[in-house]
């Protein structure tokens, strides 16, 4: 009951779930700027080595269409209007994938974090 009353007095508020947030992305951004760097090497092996078409026409995607492919894939929405036509461009879509899932994991579990800190900070016990 005491705990219910010092949550009345103190609501969790949203500015502290962000700066609680920024800060655990602070303290990642090693991991995050790996998997980005990973990000771009990838993209880059795609223009040059998977192959990349548009299925609409088959002709071969432009640098910005295979980042938009690269992006699209990592997020994994996969829209499918472009297309790797290799093997290592099928290799190279299924590791884009894998760093948009840790991506997402990780800002995921950044956000879960801040809304545990500021909720513990406003002495909300969970």
């Amino acid at each position: 009951m005491d705990n219910a009353r010092k949550a009345a007095d103190r609501p969790l508020q949203a500015r502290h779930v962000f700066e609680e947030f920024a800060r655990t992305i602070w303290y990642l951004r090693a991991i995050l700027a790996g998997l980005l760097a990973i990000f771009v090497l990838l993209s880059v092996g795609m223009y040059y080595a998977g192959g990349p078409i548009e299925a609409a026409n088959r002709a071969p995607s432009s640098l910005g269409q295979t980042l938009y492919f690269c992006t699209i894939t990592a997020l994994t929405i996969g829209y499918g209007d472009v297309v790797p036509t290799t093997t290592l461009g099928r290799i190279d879509a299924i590791l884009l994938g894998v760093v948009g899932l840790l991506v997402t994991g990780v800002v995921t579990a950044a956000a879960v974090r801040g809304v545990q800190e500021a909720a513990r900070r406003a002495g909300i016990q969970g």
